[in-house]
């Protein structure tokens, strides 16, 4: 939703009253975009995000153009299973069903309201007359928690924000979490880490890295970070500190299965060397976590191309 918001306010802000909304509400196969996807058209025609990058954009404009004439909503499925797939293009090889109906701007421009206000709360449409639900839910964006204001968080941050994240740095060190050199960073905080775990409280649509390498700042962060709901915990730092972390962490009095939660290395072994590197390879790595895949190659997998996107994020 946030991807079509400024155009969505542009018509507003001209006067348009309504626009048709198609919106992906199931998938199958390795479908071009996740469900949830949206394409707004307005009342001159115009286009705004996508439904399928591209493969059936036209013939979802067309129906669009009749539900903004007065036509019922309408639930349409695309796919290789259709004998007409191949004349509206869907070369992904999966199936896509979209629903389209007519939403005033007035009502969008309330969704996006909440939505910018980091409510959770969910959107229920009924797609098709057997009373079958489609259920949106929303919440504010997944959270990045960096520990340590080194080059490697700016490169965190600056990626993090890329795919929508809300990115947080910490370090007690005043001279290192500073504007100049952590710009991108949505909040910058000069505590330490049982302070900053206090105030964020890491839960479960939050991902933790630790790029400090000293015990003091270490130590407390790993040790709180996975005694938190963090979906993920990271660690930078060679195997041997890694070792020596651990038995740091068995002695503050967390078990086995806790401190293997810990990704140390953190990050996927893409041959990393710059700190953008190191950030691909860390995020690649949350992500593939978050997404309950192993982050290996996709010619190597079996699975569906596309993940599911996670229910709370919009």
């Amino acid at each position: 939703m946030k991807e079509i918001a400024a155009d969505l306010r542009r018509w507003r802000g001209r006067g348009d009253k309504q626009v048709a909304l198609a919106t992906v509400v199931a998938t199958r196969a390795s479908a071009p975009r996740p469900t949830g996807s949206k394409l707004a058209i307005s009342e001159q025609g115009e286009l705004a995000g996508s439904v399928s990058g591209g493969c059936v954009e036209n013939e979802v404009y067309e129906e669009s153009q009749a539900v903004l004439a007065g036509a019922e909503p309408k639930l349409l499925s695309y796919g290789i299973s259709d004998e007409q797939a191949w004349s509206v293009g869907l070369p992904c090889g999966g199936e896509i069903d979209v629903f389209v109906e007519n939403v005033t701007l007035s009502e969008l421009e309330e969704l996006l309201g909440r939505i910018e206000r980091g409510e959770r709360f969910t959107r229920t449409t009924v797609i098709d007359e057997d009373g079958t639900e489609f259920v949106e839910e929303f919440g504010p964006p997944p959270r990045l928690l960096v520990f340590g204001a080194v080059d490697t968080a700016e490169a965190l941050s600056k990626t993090a924000k890329q795919l929508g994240w809300h990115t947080i740095v910490a370090d007690a060190r005043g001279k290192f979490a500073t504007v100049e050199r952590i710009p991108s960073a949505d909040e910058l905080l000069v505590e330490w880490p049982d302070e900053v775990l206090a105030r964020v409280r890491p839960d479960a649509w939050t991902a933790v890295v630790v790029l400090t390498h000293e015990d003091r700042f270490d130590i407390p962060a790993l040790a709180g970070s996975l005694r938190s709901d963090a979906f993920y915990v990271g660690a930078l730092g060679a195997r041997r500190n890694q070792e020596r972390r651990r038995e740091r962490l068995l002695e503050e009095g967390l078990g086995e299965q806790e401190i293997d939660r810990i990704a140390g290395p953190t990050g996927l072994d893409i041959g990393a060397q710059t700190p953008a590197e190191t950030a691909v390879s860390i995020l690649a790595e949350i992500l593939a976590v978050r997404a309950g895949r192993s982050g290996g190659p996709l010619k190597a997998s079996k699975g569906r191309i596309h993940a599911e996107p996670a229910a709370s994020t919009p």
